[in-house]
């Protein structure tokens, strides 16, 4: 076995020190990936986070425990342990606190009032909730509440167009609310203190890898799962995925340039071939941005509900696929 890496760790609390090791072996193609706990009064303890032959899963593993460790507490003695270029260069540190405060300190029963707010927003404007709103930017506003323009312009994630859109519906709900500070909102950076600040950063860390490593993993076993031959109800069986977050990552190694044709095909066996050039020349014609205009095309204006239209929907996806794919091909042929 070589040790490819290795570094070390350490964790004051109470003025007791505790010193880790975390380290990366390989030996004969296989990767060992593990943490050491080598306080004198501890003894060693180790633990393996990964053993295997994939690179790729083991760094997506290693980045993720690793932020679980410095969210509780350890601090690296040698800097460079992401093994990737920093994600928060060029990010300015001042808006990360404003974040940071706001989910620390944002005003719940304000905030739950936004969310009202945006749900019906969204329905008038047939919209994903998002689209108008997202959750940190509801949680900056019922933490600082605005009640000018000029204030609700100094949040992160709003520009002119968002304040034209909204600012008057959220400037009627946070009107007259009660507030213990001011604007400009600089004495955010004095009153966070750097440890809250940091931990708060390693947690965002934290739940980064874990999203990574979980997409990770479901673009391996949908790959599998195409060379294997399998249909999309055997790998929902498989994981624990519903058949839309399968498409959906169906849909993504797409565009990553890998061919899912096989599962394609097996999965439209059922849908009629006249229907399926009925969709095609409807995505011609409407263009392949939305699903929902394609979608009344074909089946009219009440085009069903339930399962039926979350088999519709599907179908259109997995034909918008090979729309693209085929799209993709004419454009580098040109």
């Amino acid at each position: 076995m070589q040790i490819v890496f290795m570094n070390r760790l350490v964790k004051e609390h109470e003025s007791v020190e505790r010193l880790a090791e975390v380290w990366i072996s390989e030996a004969e193609g296989v990767w060992q990936l593990g943490w050491r706990d080598v306080s004198g009064n501890r003894g060693e303890q180790e633990s393996i986070w990964y053993e295997g032959g994939s690179w790729n899963e083991m760094l997506h593993i290693y980045r993720h425990q690793l932020a679980v460790k410095l969210g509780e507490g350890f601090r690296p003695l040698i800097d460079g342990i992401w093994h990737e270029e920093e994600e928060q260069k060029g990010r300015s540190q001042s808006v990360q606190k404003l974040y940071c405060y706001s989910e620390l300190n944002y005003n719940e029963e304000l905030y739950q009032e936004l969310c009202a707010w945006r749900r019906k927003r969204a329905a008038a404007e047939r919209k994903a909730p998002y689209f108008i709103a997202t959750n940190r930017l509801l949680r900056l506003i019922s933490t600082f509440v605005p009640v000018t323009v000029d204030e609700l312009l100094q949040l992160p994630g709003v520009g002119e167009n968002k304040a034209a859109d909204y600012g008057a519906d959220v400037l009627e709900i946070t009107a007259g609310r009660d507030r213990n500070h001011s604007y400009p909102l600089d004495w955010v950076q004095e009153r966070l203190d750097e440890q809250t600040y940091e931990s708060w950063v390693y947690k965002q860390k934290e739940l980064k890898y874990k999203q990574d490593l979980e997409k990770y993993r479901t673009k391996q076993m949908l790959l599998r799962g195409i060379s294997d031959g399998k249909r999309l109800e055997q790998m929902e069986q498989e994981s624990s995925l519903s058949r839309r977050e399968l498409v959906e990552s169906l849909e993504q190694l797409e565009k990553e340039g890998y061919d899912a044709e096989l599962l394609i095909a097996a999965e439209l066996l059922e849908m009629p071939k006249a229907e399926q050039e009925e969709v095609w020349n409807a995505f011609m014609e409407l263009g392949d941005a939305q699903l929902k205009p394609v979608l009344q095309r074909v089946y009219g204006q009440e085009a069903a509900a339930g399962p039926v239209m979350e088999l519709r929907y599907e179908r259109l996806r997995l034909i918008r696929m090979r729309f693209r794919r085929e799209a993709e091909s004419r454009r580098n042929a040109g």
